[in-house]
């Protein structure tokens, strides 16, 4: 594999105690091209603007996709990311829903480390820091024919993140606009699902939320997710989440939890969850928590939902089950706590 070092490093101008989230961009980046049926083994260089002009195949047809994960700097100062297989996976099957030829996973893999390692200083050591990473892969032609494109570009950037949410959030039931729909392509990280959030989450954040809490298609009545996360509810000791379909993306950090539940011994139902049963079970007071649950969040408490004109208000204990997996994810991740889900995977830094 190629790698081209940058002369003029921009590290000297991040602020590592004051990080935001995915705003500032690391030195380098990975690129690898399809063309002619095959994908190159890709590079390593400094980042900078693509090659493309305005005909761009993404651009004009959104036949795009991307990923979000993490590395985490370990207490022994080594660096490893969590999951990242699992990403390989979810970005191929994203690709395959929008026509994207298959990236080979060790390519993935190869690329991510070689990434890590060569911008290695700009993973951060604070409590709750990270390094963002955000995979994704475009149609890379240069046509305005609708039809697929021919090339195609698989690319990562890096970025120096703190968290996302620092307190719990206020969250609108949205009944007007609609994230999913049976047979499109909620359950794939698509560019185009995100792009159209924008106007439904801007319009909850000028009325005093922080985020959406989706609703199906039909009649708005059952829960989906949470902003760009999945959600889950605590009722009279239960987690209770919506079962996946072809409208919810497979979370990794879902997943991760309900595995963490199952080691517990906390009951688990993934099913439909209707507006009016989290709206009774608030009012009665069996609604013990709600959290989002995503890679850039991780655990994101839910302190109320409004609608109709109406907050309900959500328990946010010290000790409850968002916390506690917040805590025992936090740990397997900087590596103070075993990993025995073999989840971590370590970078090796050159």
């Amino acid at each position: 594999m190629k790698i081209i070092r940058t002369t003029q490093s921009r590290i000297s101008e991040v602020d590592f105690a004051n990080l935001e989230f995915g705003t500032g961009l690391s030195d380098h980046t990975f690129l690898s091209e399809y063309s002619n049926g095959n994908w190159d083994e890709g590079r390593v260089e400094p980042y900078g603007p693509l090659k493309q002009g305005l005909a761009l195949h993404a651009l004009h047809y959104g036949q795009a996709v991307f990923e979000g994960q993490k590395a985490y700097r370990q207490v022994d100062g080594g660096i490893a990311v969590f999951r990242p297989r699992d990403n390989a996976k979810r970005l191929n099957r994203s690709g395959a829903r929008m026509m994207i030829p298959e990236l080979p996973e060790e390519l993935f893999m190869n690329g991510l480390d070689a990434l890590i390692a060569v911008d290695q200083n700009w993973v951060p050591y604070g409590d709750n820091q990270s390094l963002y990473l955000r995979p994704f892969l475009f149609g890379s032609s240069e046509f305005i024919t609708a039809r697929p494109s021919e090339d195609y570009t698989f690319g990562i950037v890096t970025s120096p993140s703190g968290e996302l949410y620092t307190k719990p959030v206020r969250v609108k039931v949205e009944r007007q606009f609609t994230r999913a729909t049976e047979g499109g392509v909620g359950f794939a990280k698509a560019a185009g699902n995100y792009g159209g959030a924008f106007l439904a989450t801007r319009e909850a954040v000028q009325q005093g939320y922080q985020q959406v809490l989706w609703t199906d298609h039909h009649n708005h009545e059952y829960f989906e997710e949470a902003g760009t996360m999945n959600v889950a509810f605590v009722v009279r000791g239960t987690l209770v989440t919506p079962a996946l379909s072809d409208r919810i993306l497979a979370g990794i950090t879902r997943d991760s939890i309900l595995t963490l539940c199952k080691d517990w011994g906390i009951p688990v139902e993934e099913r439909p969850i209707t507006v009016t049963e989290i709206i009774d079970a608030s009012l009665s007071g069996e609604l013990q928590e709600a959290f989002g649950m995503g890679t850039a969040a991780v655990v994101s408490p839910i302190e109320a939902f409004g609608m109709d004109d109406k907050l309900y208000s959500v328990p946010v204990p010290e000790d409850g089950i968002a916390a506690r997996m917040r805590a025992a994810l936090s740990d397997i991740r900087y590596g103070r706590l075993e990993d025995s889900h073999g989840w971590m995977h370590r970078v090796a830094l050159r």
